[in-house]
Protein backbone atom coordinates (compact mmCIF):
# COMPACT_ATOMS: atom_id res chain seq x y z
CA UNK A 1 0.00 0.00 0.00
CA UNK A 2 1.34 3.43 -0.92
CA UNK A 3 0.26 6.98 -0.13
CA UNK A 4 -0.43 9.27 -3.08
CA UNK A 5 1.65 12.45 -3.33
CA UNK A 6 -0.66 14.07 -5.87
CA UNK A 7 -1.46 17.66 -4.98
CA UNK A 8 1.05 17.88 -2.14
CA UNK A 9 3.40 20.85 -1.81
CA UNK A 10 7.09 20.03 -1.39
CA UNK A 11 9.86 22.45 -0.43
CA UNK A 12 13.33 21.32 -1.57
CA UNK A 13 16.62 23.07 -0.86
CA UNK A 14 19.70 22.49 -3.00
CA UNK A 15 17.28 21.83 -5.84
CA UNK A 16 19.38 22.98 -8.79
CA UNK A 17 21.72 19.99 -9.06
CA UNK A 18 22.44 16.45 -7.91
CA UNK A 19 20.04 14.78 -5.53
CA UNK A 20 17.90 17.89 -5.10
CA UNK A 21 17.37 18.28 -8.83
CA UNK A 22 16.42 14.65 -9.39
CA UNK A 23 14.17 14.72 -6.31
CA UNK A 24 12.38 17.75 -7.74
CA UNK A 25 11.75 15.92 -11.02
CA UNK A 26 10.65 12.77 -9.18
CA UNK A 27 8.14 14.63 -7.02
CA UNK A 28 6.76 16.50 -10.01
CA UNK A 29 6.24 13.10 -11.67
CA UNK A 30 4.35 12.01 -8.53
CA UNK A 31 1.98 14.98 -8.90
CA UNK A 32 3.52 17.34 -6.34
CA UNK A 33 3.94 21.06 -6.65
CA UNK A 34 7.59 21.72 -5.91
CA UNK A 35 9.06 24.85 -4.37
CA UNK A 36 12.68 24.61 -5.49
CA UNK A 37 15.34 26.55 -3.58
CA UNK A 38 18.94 27.14 -4.62
CA UNK A 39 21.57 29.87 -4.68
CA UNK A 40 21.74 29.58 -8.49
CA UNK A 41 18.89 31.47 -10.15
CA UNK A 42 19.78 30.39 -13.70
CA UNK A 43 19.76 26.70 -12.79
CA UNK A 44 16.41 27.17 -11.06
CA UNK A 45 14.99 28.79 -14.20
CA UNK A 46 16.10 25.78 -16.24
CA UNK A 47 14.44 23.44 -13.75
CA UNK A 48 11.19 25.40 -13.75
CA UNK A 49 11.04 25.31 -17.55
CA UNK A 50 10.48 21.55 -17.42
CA UNK A 51 7.18 21.91 -15.56
CA UNK A 52 6.27 25.58 -15.11
CA UNK A 53 2.84 24.82 -13.69
CA UNK A 54 4.24 22.57 -10.97
CA UNK A 55 7.52 24.23 -10.02
CA UNK A 56 7.98 27.46 -8.10
CA UNK A 57 11.54 28.70 -7.59
CA UNK A 58 13.18 30.78 -4.86
CA UNK A 59 16.81 31.89 -5.06
CA UNK A 60 18.19 31.83 -1.53
CA UNK A 61 21.17 30.69 0.55
CA UNK A 62 20.15 28.47 3.46
CA UNK A 63 23.43 29.16 5.26
CA UNK A 64 21.81 32.46 6.27
CA UNK A 65 19.79 31.51 9.38
CA UNK A 66 17.16 34.14 8.63
CA UNK A 67 16.24 32.50 5.32
CA UNK A 68 14.34 29.47 6.67
CA UNK A 69 11.37 31.38 8.05
CA UNK A 70 10.99 33.33 4.81
CA UNK A 71 11.10 30.17 2.68
CA UNK A 72 8.31 28.57 4.67
CA UNK A 73 6.30 31.82 4.76
CA UNK A 74 6.60 32.27 1.00
CA UNK A 75 5.60 28.67 0.36
CA UNK A 76 2.51 29.10 2.52
CA UNK A 77 1.67 32.43 0.91
CA UNK A 78 1.86 30.99 -2.60
CA UNK A 79 0.31 27.58 -2.02
CA UNK A 80 -1.52 27.70 1.32
CA UNK A 81 0.10 24.55 2.64
CA UNK A 82 3.36 22.68 3.05
CA UNK A 83 3.32 18.89 3.08
CA UNK A 84 6.90 17.81 2.39
CA UNK A 85 10.22 19.42 3.25
CA UNK A 86 13.52 18.09 1.90
CA UNK A 87 16.43 19.89 3.60
CA UNK A 88 18.91 18.75 0.99
CA UNK A 89 21.35 21.63 0.46
CA UNK A 90 24.87 20.74 1.51
CA UNK A 91 28.53 21.43 0.85
CA UNK A 92 31.59 19.28 1.25
CA UNK A 93 34.94 19.67 2.97
CA UNK A 94 37.23 16.63 2.87
CA UNK A 95 40.83 15.81 3.61
CA UNK A 96 42.92 16.29 6.72
CA UNK A 97 41.49 18.68 9.30
CA UNK A 98 44.65 20.78 9.40
CA UNK A 99 44.22 21.55 5.70
CA UNK A 100 40.70 22.94 6.14
CA UNK A 101 40.41 26.65 6.79
CA UNK A 102 38.29 28.08 9.57
CA UNK A 103 36.12 29.77 6.93
CA UNK A 104 35.53 26.45 5.14
CA UNK A 105 34.50 24.79 8.39
CA UNK A 106 32.16 27.63 9.31
CA UNK A 107 30.54 27.62 5.87
CA UNK A 108 29.96 23.87 5.98
CA UNK A 109 28.40 23.97 9.43
CA UNK A 110 26.21 26.93 8.43
CA UNK A 111 24.81 25.01 5.45
CA UNK A 112 24.87 21.36 6.52
CA UNK A 113 23.83 21.79 10.14
CA UNK A 114 22.36 25.21 10.90
CA UNK A 115 20.63 25.35 7.51
CA UNK A 116 18.92 22.03 8.20
CA UNK A 117 17.95 22.86 11.77
CA UNK A 118 16.49 26.28 11.00
CA UNK A 119 14.46 24.98 8.05
CA UNK A 120 13.04 22.06 10.02
CA UNK A 121 12.20 24.39 12.90
CA UNK A 122 10.37 26.78 10.57
CA UNK A 123 8.49 24.03 8.74
CA UNK A 124 7.40 22.21 11.89
CA UNK A 125 5.18 25.08 12.99
CA UNK A 126 2.60 24.79 10.16
CA UNK A 127 3.00 21.02 9.95
CA UNK A 128 2.18 20.55 13.63
CA UNK A 129 -0.79 22.86 13.24
CA UNK A 130 -2.17 20.85 10.33
CA UNK A 131 -1.37 17.50 11.98
CA UNK A 132 0.62 15.97 9.16
CA UNK A 133 3.71 16.37 7.01
CA UNK A 134 6.99 14.78 6.01
CA UNK A 135 10.46 16.09 6.74
CA UNK A 136 13.09 14.05 4.93
CA UNK A 137 16.67 15.19 5.49
CA UNK A 138 19.51 14.33 3.14
CA UNK A 139 22.19 12.86 5.37
CA UNK A 140 25.07 10.57 4.41
CA UNK A 141 26.59 7.24 5.30
CA UNK A 142 29.21 9.53 6.87
CA UNK A 143 26.62 10.22 9.54
CA UNK A 144 26.48 6.54 10.44
CA UNK A 145 30.20 5.85 10.43
CA UNK A 146 33.22 7.96 11.33
CA UNK A 147 35.11 8.42 8.06
CA UNK A 148 38.69 9.47 8.58
CA UNK A 149 39.22 11.23 5.26
CA UNK A 150 36.37 13.71 5.85
CA UNK A 151 36.19 14.59 9.56
CA UNK A 152 34.43 17.93 9.08
CA UNK A 153 31.81 16.59 6.70
CA UNK A 154 31.34 13.42 8.74
CA UNK A 155 30.84 15.42 11.92
CA UNK A 156 28.17 17.54 10.23
CA UNK A 157 26.26 14.45 9.16
CA UNK A 158 26.53 12.91 12.63
CA UNK A 159 24.93 16.10 13.91
CA UNK A 160 22.16 15.74 11.33
CA UNK A 161 21.49 12.15 12.37
CA UNK A 162 21.21 13.09 16.04
CA UNK A 163 18.95 16.01 15.14
CA UNK A 164 16.63 13.83 13.04
CA UNK A 165 16.32 11.15 15.72
CA UNK A 166 15.61 13.56 18.57
CA UNK A 167 13.15 15.76 16.67
CA UNK A 168 11.33 12.68 15.40
CA UNK A 169 10.80 11.56 18.99
CA UNK A 170 9.53 15.00 19.99
CA UNK A 171 6.83 15.00 17.30
CA UNK A 172 6.13 11.26 17.09
CA UNK A 173 2.51 11.63 18.23
CA UNK A 174 1.73 14.63 16.03
CA UNK A 175 1.28 13.00 12.62
CA UNK A 176 4.48 14.62 11.31
CA UNK A 177 7.13 12.18 10.13
CA UNK A 178 10.83 13.04 10.40
CA UNK A 179 13.41 10.86 8.68
CA UNK A 180 16.79 10.80 6.96
CA UNK A 181 18.24 9.24 3.84
CA UNK A 182 21.95 8.47 3.93
CA UNK A 183 23.57 7.77 0.56
CA UNK A 184 27.08 6.51 -0.02
CA UNK A 185 28.99 7.49 -3.16
CA UNK A 186 26.61 9.40 -5.45
CA UNK A 187 27.84 10.11 -8.99
CA UNK A 188 26.79 13.74 -9.18
CA UNK A 189 28.45 17.02 -10.20
CA UNK A 190 29.99 17.40 -6.72
CA UNK A 191 32.31 14.56 -7.70
CA UNK A 192 32.71 15.62 -11.31
CA UNK A 193 30.18 13.26 -12.88
CA UNK A 194 27.56 14.24 -15.44
CA UNK A 195 24.33 12.26 -15.65
CA UNK A 196 24.43 9.95 -18.65
CA UNK A 197 28.16 10.37 -19.21
CA UNK A 198 30.52 7.48 -20.09
CA UNK A 199 32.36 8.11 -16.81
CA UNK A 200 29.14 7.66 -14.86
CA UNK A 201 28.30 4.49 -16.81
CA UNK A 202 31.74 3.07 -16.05
CA UNK A 203 31.29 3.61 -12.32
CA UNK A 204 27.80 2.11 -12.40
CA UNK A 205 29.09 -0.96 -14.24
CA UNK A 206 31.77 -1.35 -11.59
CA UNK A 207 29.13 -0.96 -8.85
CA UNK A 208 31.27 1.83 -7.42
CA UNK A 209 28.60 4.51 -7.25
CA UNK A 210 24.89 5.23 -7.44
CA UNK A 211 22.98 7.85 -9.39
CA UNK A 212 21.16 10.81 -7.90
CA UNK A 213 18.04 9.31 -9.44
CA UNK A 214 18.55 6.16 -7.34
CA UNK A 215 18.42 8.35 -4.24
CA UNK A 216 15.36 10.22 -5.50
CA UNK A 217 13.52 6.94 -6.10
CA UNK A 218 14.30 5.89 -2.53
CA UNK A 219 13.00 9.24 -1.29
CA UNK A 220 9.72 8.68 -3.11
CA UNK A 221 9.49 5.24 -1.50
CA UNK A 222 9.93 6.77 1.95
CA UNK A 223 7.39 9.52 1.33
CA UNK A 224 4.74 7.18 -0.04
CA UNK A 225 4.59 4.85 2.96
CA UNK A 226 1.15 4.85 4.60
CA UNK A 227 0.69 7.36 7.44
CA UNK A 228 1.23 4.80 10.20
CA UNK A 229 4.71 3.91 8.89
CA UNK A 230 7.93 5.93 9.01
CA UNK A 231 11.22 4.84 7.48
CA UNK A 232 13.37 6.51 10.12
CA UNK A 233 16.69 5.92 8.33
CA UNK A 234 17.55 4.57 4.92
CA UNK A 235 21.21 3.94 4.07
CA UNK A 236 21.70 3.60 0.32
CA UNK A 237 25.07 2.36 -0.94
CA UNK A 238 26.59 1.15 -4.18
CA UNK A 239 27.04 -2.58 -3.81
CA UNK A 240 30.80 -2.22 -4.27
CA UNK A 241 31.34 0.39 -1.56
CA UNK A 242 33.43 -1.14 1.22
CA UNK A 243 31.96 0.61 4.21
Amino acid sequence: MTESLTGKVALITGASSGIGLTAAHALVDEGCHVVAVSRTAQALAELAAHAPEQITTIAADVSDPSVAESLVAETLARHGRIDIVLPNAGIYVGGDLVEASADQIAALVATNVTGVMTLVRAALKPMLAQGHGDILVTSSVSGHRDIEWEPVYSASKHAVQSFVHTVRQQVADSGVRVSAIAPGIVLNPLWGFTHGSPEEAEQIAARAGIRSSDVAEAMVFMLTRPPHVVVRDLVLLPTGQHI
